[in-house]
């Protein structure tokens, strides 16, 4: 059985979680400024424990247009990750991968599609090996799945899947880029079972 209530997590393990969030959100930026050669700033992430229902309203509200990266977990850790980005937010991250040009309206061509997946696997990539660095716990991310959709139909698949288990996800919002002009999200949706390894794995 679980040791972990996540309707009652106290400071500590807050403040823990709050760190891995910092941590992995930091890399994460590191990986995207390599990616696309130049430097990107970050605000300071801001790192919630949130139930389902709630996290589409951080995003903007469960009818906001989003591109959704979707990654299942293996290893020491299983659950759920997913990388979300406004679609306004994934055209400006296209057009700094790529130098284009294209418009909030405009449709994504193939490439702007491959390039947001791979934006998004480097991006997961970066964070879930800082945290399996942190934790020294094998973590295995599956093949990235990516749909556009409105943020209430995608956070569903999720919810369906782990509201079983329990009703809570990590949610680390993070702004980067020029004058913090994009916010992406990253929603760990570990099983309960592998919150204790990550906060036992850290003398917690």
């Amino acid at each position: 059985m679980s040791k972990v209530n996540l309707d009652d997590v106290d400071s500590l393990h807050m403040d823990v979680l709050r760190e891995i969030g910092n941590i992995g959100a930091g890399n994460a930026t590191t990986a995207l400024s390599q990616m696309i050669n130049a430097r990107i700033d970050m605000g300071v992430p801001q790192v919630n424990l949130l139930e389902f229902k709630d996290l589409a309203e951080i995003i903007g509200g469960a009818e906001t247009p989003v591109v959704g990266i979707l990654f299942s977990l293996e290893g020491d850790v299983s659950g759920m990750m997913m990388f979300m980005l406004e679609l306004k937010d994934a055209h400006v991250l296209v057009n700094l991968l790529c130098g284009g040009d294209s418009g909030v309206g405009d449709e994504f061509t193939e490439m702007d599609l491959s390039a947001l997946q791979e934006i998004g696997n480097i991006i997961a990539g970066a964070y879930l090996s800082s945290l399996s660095t942190l934790t020294n716990l094998l973590i295995i991310s599956s093949v990235p799945y990516m749909s556009m959709d409105m943020a209430g139909a995608i956070l569903s698949v999720p919810a369906i899947e782990f509201g079983k288990v329990g009703d809570k996800a990590l949610l680390i919002e993070s702004c980067f880029g020029e004058e913090d002009s994009i916010s992406g999200y990253f929603i760990l949706i570990p099983e309960l079972a592998s919150y204790d390894k990550i906060l036992n794995s850290l003398g917690i």
